[in-house]
């Protein structure tokens, strides 16, 4: 390796002058490694940004968009920069520049590490040990390289961080059902390079609750495009560290059902979330690690053909030379699914693929209720909603599936109330008109039904909306798509923004050469946006209106 720099010498450098003073690039069959090549460039984005003044509280550490100096930024580049340190094709191979900078970071995290072990994450959470397990992960990857190469150099500055945290994750709290997992890994890692009787105890002590996955494959947040891969690789983690392969079957029924809430272009279907990726645009790139482990560890030619959905900039250098496993050849790809109707009945949705066509029905907590793309095109929403006593938004409260499609009611009732005549009731003041309303006699009881179903064509879908009961409601039903796409046969409507009226006829959206064709359209008013109903979604939204009592059939077909 190139010789240790002294502090101040490293330091004073830029990173540009890492690259010169390292050893010359390594090279693999004649070129350099695409991975690698990739990820010493990534890393010298961060570098780029390291704080270096040694007079700086956040000497060390790297600096996000606002300023804020985050021990998790920090363990990351600690990790990619263990990788590219001792990854014989890196061009930063054994630099000694490149190890002063690790020793920042490894100071920065321990300045900044409690009495208890622990770290802050400070934009929500403090003296946390969930968090310090995110951290945990990387320093331990980074100390496992070091290990696995007789570095001390390196090793020495993190193992007391490591212990330290240790004791913390041995005895601290956890905030979501993910952290149990995310803390047992951490402490399996630890363990992995420090033994300690402790470690392993208290993993025993998360397992004995039973791991949280559902009759569906989802874990308790459902976090299709973010915990879910957290959870996969914590137990993925735990079961290699700890030799327990028994923890990976979740990790199976997991990938298994991510299969069928994949859309054809890679992304997933993120509707069914308790997590902030609710409604979000996700792909398949935080499963990395748990894919490919799994598709090499059981010959997986599914989750090889998952894997393959990934993009190159998620894989993980540091990773792959912790885990040699993960270097190994993938197996022969087994197509995924795309010709199939699957329902997951523990939160109400049903998901449909005919090829390029990709459809999900949503018939439990949720107002969005269906949702269909065809490629590129994406119709993220159709929902229904009326003006009546400002809770006239579509919830499906009942659905059933029938021969003919699938079916679903809600009823709602409006009311008024009379004076309070029992004399022990009065005066009615501010504090008791709560508790009174239920002894008021209701009178003007208004009530209005919805039905709705949908219906599989051969060209796409039909959905026939219908509310009946209280006549002369203001009713609206909203196609929300994606932005982007054309958008033909229809008018701007008044007062809102990217809102536009299908009066008669048929709209046609296209996006990257694919489309539907959706009506006919309907607009006896132009109030899109009513007292009490849910907010416009984002992009444009295509309205059709009337009044109660309202039945019209809106078809969409594939272009």
């Amino acid at each position: 390796m190139a010789r240790e720099m002294n502090r101040r010498e490293a330091i004073s450098l830029g990173i540009g002058a890492l690259v010169s003073l390292s050893l010359p690039v390594r090279a693999l069959d004649g070129t350099v490694l695409p991975l690698v090549q990739a990820h010493d460039a990534k890393m010298q984005l961060q570098l780029d940004r390291q704080v270096t003044d040694a007079q700086s509280r956040w000497c060390g550490a790297v600096p996000d968009g606002f300023g804020i100096h985050y021990c998790h930024t920090a363990a990351e580049l600690l990790k990619d920069c263990a990788a590219s340190y001792f990854h014989p094709h890196s061009a930063h191979h054994g630099s000694g520049a490149l190890l002063e900078r690790m020793k920042l970071l490894a100071a920065f995290l321990a300045r900044f590490q409690n009495a208890e072990g622990n770290i802050d994450l400070f934009a929500t959470n403090f003296n946390s040990p969930p968090d310090t397990g995110f951290v945990v992960h990387h320093v331990a990857t980074a100390a496992k390289l070091a290990q696995i190469n007789g570095d001390d150099a390196l090793l020495s500055p993190l193992k007391d961080f490591l212990l330290r945290a240790g004791q913390g994750l041995s005895k601290g709290g956890i905030h979501t059902p993910n952290h149990r997992w995310v803390v047992s890994a951490a402490l399996a890692q630890i363990n992995d390079l420090f033994p300690d009787s402790q470690y392993v105890a208290r993993i025993d002590q998360w397992l004995a609750e039973g791991i949280d996955i559902d009759a569906d494959g989802q874990y308790t947040e459902r976090s299709t495009s973010g915990y879910n891969a957290v959870v996969n690789d914590a137990l993925v983690t735990t079961a290699h560290k700890l030799n327990r392969p028994e923890l990976l079957e979740p990790v199976r029924k997991n990938l298994d059902a991510m299969a069928y809430l994949l859309h054809p272009n890679g992304e997933v279907v993120t509707e069914i979330s308790r997590r902030q990726d609710l409604n979000s645009r996700g792909t398949m790139d935080k499963y990395w690690f748990g894919l490919r482990y799994m598709a090499v560890y059981d010959g997986n030619g599914l989750y090889a053909a998952m894997f393959n959905q990934t993009r190159p900039e998620s894989a993980d250098l540091a990773r792959m030379m912790e885990y040699p496993e993960l270097e190994k050849p993938l197996p022969a790809e087994t197509p995924i699914p795309d010709n199939y109707e699957k329902d997951y009945p523990s939160y109400g949705v049903t998901r449909i693929r005919r090829g390029k066509t990709s459809a999900t029905i949503f018939y439990k907590d949720n107002n969005r209720w269906f949702s269909v793309r065809r490629g590129a095109a994406v119709i993220n929403a159709v929902r229904f909603a009326s003006a009546f006593f400002g809770k006239g938004q579509f919830m499906p409260a009942k659905m059933e599936k029938r021969p003919d499609g699938f079916h679903f009611k809600q009823a709602m009732q409006g009311r008024y109330m009379q004076p309070i005549t029992d004399p022990s009731l009065l005066p009615v003041s501010p504090d008791t008109w709560p508790s009174l309303v239920v002894r008021r006699k209701a009178t003007q009881i208004c009530k209005l039904a919805y039905e709705a179903s949908i219906r599989e064509t051969e060209q796409g879908f039909e959905l026939i909306i219908s509310a009946q009961g209280t006549d002369n409601v203001p009713f609206v039903v909203e196609i929300n798509l994606r932005e982007g796409g054309e958008l033909t046969g229809v008018v701007p409507a008044p007062n809102t923004g990217d809102a536009f009226l299908l009066k008669d006829g048929f709209a046609e959206y296209k996006l990257g050469g694919d489309g539907f064709r959706f009506g006919p359209g309907k607009a006896e008013h132009a109030w899109v946006q009513m007292r009490g109903t849910d907010g416009k979604l984002p992009g444009p939204s295509v309205y059709l209106t009337g009044y109660t009592p309202f039945q019209h059939t809106l078809v969409f077909q594939a272009l």
